[in-house]
């Protein structure tokens, strides 16, 4: 049975800061963002956007278009939870009017998430073919103001469709898993910015990938040559790269060439974008499959990782007609459309977003019409409207 991606949603706010701005504030070289981290700009979100309402913005990108009734699965992947015992899907699923018997619920490792729910919505409907999966990836990466980390930061969801027969891409058989418990990065429950160890992160990255790929090629019998592209996890795209370079190590022009150019494809709209923790590895993936020059039946090897530390390897085919399901212009737009903002007003809006409202006030967006938000707490209850 063919079972994979159907339909794939992004979202980012709608505000960004400029890095070579943001450089020059820092007293730093340009190219030191721009080529040693390999950001251009990034995402802002104000304190009207959670993981909640991103990624309920994510999802109405496609919800039109599919059936509805045959939804049986929501799962949230996400290190940006709203509630400590609710889960962010529950918001979600009221918000889309999807039925009362969907089963729903949230996943967490770090930036693994969406991987996590994609397998589980993979064997859910190898078990229920006439039913669909929506999994979501959504978050906020913050590290602080002039922190180390401040470059890697971002905000945004991807929301996946998976069903039987689908028309981006089939998921192929096989996968490659690696995990220790270690600490690169992580966020305590006092805490609203994450702790990490950048080079040490960067290092354990590396060495998962180099573990997963090769025993994903061992137990599939392929070879770096097999695949039309590689991507990745991207926190920031320049440890793509690194990544990239030790997939590529020895191989034939040809082979290397091509890697090389469908990674660039791949990066665009994370080099825009930022980091958005789980839904980084599939916005990857909508990057290439826009920027891309690829034919169906190109096979593309994805490497996930979530720190902490949780990675995977695995594999997918595109089928014949996937960029009828795309829409780079939206998409583009999308990016395109962000106001700038100056290095000071990004500072006075990230911190205020890291401020709980006082309950009872009604927050108010500067998203467009249709776009949804966080309104604030009622009796400590979050609520969410739609401009």
């Amino acid at each position: 049975m063919k079972i994979g991606i159907d339909q794939i949603g992004f979202y980012t706010p709608n505000k960004y800061v400029d890095m070579v701005d943001l450089a020059h504030a820092r007293k730093q070289d340009p190219n030191k963002f721009l080529i040693g981290i390999g950001q251009e700009t990034m995402t802002i979100a104000d304190q009207t956007q959670d993981a909640v309402s991103m990624g309920i913005n994510s999802t109405l990108r496609y919800l039109d278009q599919i059936d509805k009734d045959k939804v049986g699965l929501l799962i949230f992947g996400t290190e940006s939870s709203v509630d400590q015992s609710k889960s962010a899907s529950l918001f979600v699923k009221t918000a889309l009017n999807l039925s009362p018997q969907v089963r729903t619920f949230e996943v967490k490792e770090a930036c693994f998430g969406l991987t996590a729910g994609l397998m589980m919505a993979r064997d859910y409907v190898y078990s229920h073919p006439d039913k669909t999966a929506i999994v979501i990836g959504s978050d906020i990466a913050r590290y602080g103001v002039n922190s180390g980390g401040e470059v890697t930061q971002g905000a945004g969801s991807i929301s996946i469709l998976v069903k039987k027969d689908p028309q981006i891409m089939e998921l192929n058989e096989g996968h490659s898993a690696y995990s220790e418990d270690i600490n690169d990065f992580w966020r305590p429950n006092n805490s609203k910015l994450a702790k990490v160890d950048g080079k040490y992160s960067t290092q354990v990255y590396l060495d998962f990938f180099t573990k997963t790929f090769n025993q994903y090629k061992k137990e599939q019998k392929l070879a770096t040559k097999d695949f039309d592209a590689l991507i990745y996890h991207l926190p920031f795209t320049k440890m793509g790269l690194k990544a990239n370079r030790l997939a590529v190590e020895g191989e034939e022009e040809e082979t290397t060439q091509r890697l090389q150019d469908n990674f660039e494809a791949s990066k665009k709209w994370s080099a825009k974008v930022g980091n958005i923790y789980t839904g980084s590895l599939y916005l990857s993936l909508l990057s290439l499959l826009e920027n891309g020059n690829l034919t169906p039946g190109a096979r593309i090897g994805l490497f996930s990782y979530g720190s902490g530390a949780m990675a995977e390897f695995f594999s997918g085919t595109l089928v014949e007609g996937y960029q009828s399901k795309l829409n780079k212009e939206a998409d583009q737009a999308l990016i395109d459309q962000r106001k700038k903002l100056s290095v000071a007003e990004y500072e006075e809006i990230f911190n205020n977003s890291l401020l709980d409202p006082e309950d009872s006030i009604t927050l108010k967006s500067d998203e467009v019409k249709g776009k949804w938000y966080f309104a604030g707490t009622k009796n400590d209850i979050r609520q969410y409207s739609v401009n």
